[in-house]
């Protein structure tokens, strides 16, 4: 096992999970997310926090509006987000199967304001913030919910 030191999750050392890297017929863009997603520094996320705040507010509201009060975690603004993510220390690299097939290195995370589906956050070949949401394994979310319109769509709500 390898461990990689991760300056975009504030130096954390990660393990990355590489998922169909054997069978693939480019094995190369594996390596070439994994080199850029470990050259990034916390400047891509900050590029990100109006969409990690979109998810806490819509879930704040979620939460307010079924009188769980006690689950509410107050966040006043998208620069302080980020003080209540905690990122898991193993990147999944991986190619999606839907639309344009690139690889993605997905991080699981915690979040204080939704701890039971927690957050996922996806960046395209590495480089940048393309997804941002509850944890449900998919790339994009074009790809979550089998929509071409919401290619390149970095936070979807659903429901």
């Amino acid at each position: 096992m390898v461990l990689c030191l991760v300056p975009v999750l504030d130096g954390a050392f990660c393990r990355f999970i590489i998922d169909g890297y054997d069978d693939d017929p480019a094995p190369e863009d594996f390596h070439a997310a994994i080199r850029t997603f470990l050259s990034l520094d916390a400047s891509v996320l900050a590029l990100a926090r109006p969409s990690f705040f979109a998810y806490y507010r819509d879930i704040t509201n979620d939460v307010l509006a079924a009188g769980h009060h006690d689950r509410y975690v107050e966040i006043r603004n998208p620069e302080d987000v980020l003080d209540h993510v905690r990122f898991k220390d193993e990147p999944t690299v991986a190619r999606d199967t839907y639309g344009d097939r690139h690889v993605h290195v997905s991080l699981e995370c915690e979040c204080d304001w939704e701890p039971e589906h927690g957050l996922q956050v996806v960046f395209r070949g590495g480089r940048s913030v393309t997804k941002v949401g509850p944890y449900d394994g998919h790339l994009t979310n074009s790809a979550a919910y089998g929509d071409d319109a919401l290619d390149g769509v970095v936070y979807y709500r659903s429901r």
